[in-house]
């Protein structure tokens, strides 16, 4: 069983802002873009549309609507449609070996898709909040160079992916084509994935299932963050005027094989099956960023509040020693249920709007 939080651990409140409507989300076939078409239907019912690739056909429901960002004259004909106000990008190829053997197309997707979409932002009045990623660094700094702590906007780029490198080169592209835009880098987005194996947990929990191996990482740390919080931070956001660049990761600095031992022990999966290895025992593709762990100072300081909490959101459910996951005491009882309860969602945010 798991015990409720104290008061104090509770989120912060936030401010509720107004959102320019109608908004289009993009990229909803990717946990945050899927995640947050969901939330803010429900929070605006009949202002979003959500856009997908037209090759991704299993991908359907209300308010969805196949439209490829890389053909800017349809993406402009969406526009001239739906007049948006607002739109979160959150649109990218971010399938790291699907992208490293095929580098035309990611920066088909995630580069030239951007520059259509703020082509046709630029010359609109629209509220423009940009998703971008951790994975800008390679994680592999010296003790000189600031190894230890967590990155800072200023800190400079140094992808070791294509993605990476797709993900810097968008990042310029908003800065220099709509400079009134956010531009935020965010972690590991822990939520559901529409495929139910594109997103960390998704993909993990799939191999447990199926009671077969996941190997993860001891030395590529990140800094998840649960879907529920930055869904309330991109409303946030579409509803002010920050502008610039800002990270947003959750104050927890967490490894891959970690993040591995919390999925199999609160979804009460076989302690055998979770592998780890070192970065340098992987294969050459593809490459792997080490500790790309990002501060938000600079994001909690421009709110006023503090928009993450950690993951997992309780003390008992982060990994204390290399065995961890294998500590089964009696009355434990995880499941995949307590799994989609406490990992998928943030218990704090349901406990604070009860």
């Amino acid at each position: 069983m798991h015990s409720n939080p104290p008061l104090d651990a509770l989120p912060t409140a936030r401010t509720a802002g107004s959102v320019a409507l109608p908004l289009l989300v993009t990229g909803i076939a990717g946990v945050p873009g899927y995640n947050a078409l969901d939330y803010f239907r429900q929070r605006f019912p009949g202002q979003v549309i959500g856009i997908r690739q037209r090759d991704n056909w299993k991908l359907v429901g209300p308010d969805i609507v196949a439209c490829s960002a890389e053909d800017r004259d349809e993406l402009a004909r969406l526009f001239d449609k739906h007049q948006f106000r607002s739109v979160l990008d959150a649109a990218g190829n971010c399938a790291l070996r699907a992208c490293e053997l095929d580098r035309d197309r990611a920066f088909r997707i995630n580069v030239d898709g951007v520059r259509n979409l703020l082509e046709v932002v630029r010359t609109r009045e629209v509220r423009l909040v940009h998703l971008s990623s951790d994975l800008v660094y390679s994680g592999d700094r010296t003790p000189e160079q600031g190894a230890g702590r967590g990155y800072v906007e200023t800190d400079p780029v140094d992808p070791v992916t294509v993605y990476g490198q797709t993900m810097v080169a968008s990042e310029q592209l908003v800065e220099e084509f709509v400079p009134s835009a956010c531009s935020l880098r965010i972690s590991l987005p822990m939520g559901v994935s529409f495929s139910g194996h594109a997103g960390a947990i998704d993909w993990i929990q799939s191999r447990f299932k199926k009671f077969r191996p996941a190997t993860l990482y001891y030395d590529e740390f990140r800094t998840p963050t649960y879907t529920d919080c930055l869904n309330a931070l991109y409303e946030t956001l579409l509803s002010n005027r920050l502008a610039g660049l800002f990270h947003g990761g959750a104050p927890r600095r967490t490894s891959l094989y970690e993040i591995g031992q919390v999925v199999n022990r609160v979804g009460g999966y076989s302690p055998e099956n979770l592998m780890g290895c070192m970065r340098v025992q992987a294969g050459p593709i593809p490459p792997r960023a080490g500790d790309v762990c990002m501060d938000s100072s600079k994001l909690v300081q421009a709110l006023g509040f503090q928009p993450f909490t950690p993951w997992p959101y309780d003390e008992q459910f982060v990994p204390t020693h290399h065995d961890w996951h294998h500590e089964r005491s009696a009355g434990w009882r995880g499941s995949p249920a307590l799994l989609e309860e406490i990992l998928y969602r943030n218990p704090l945010l349901r406990l604070r709007s009860a």
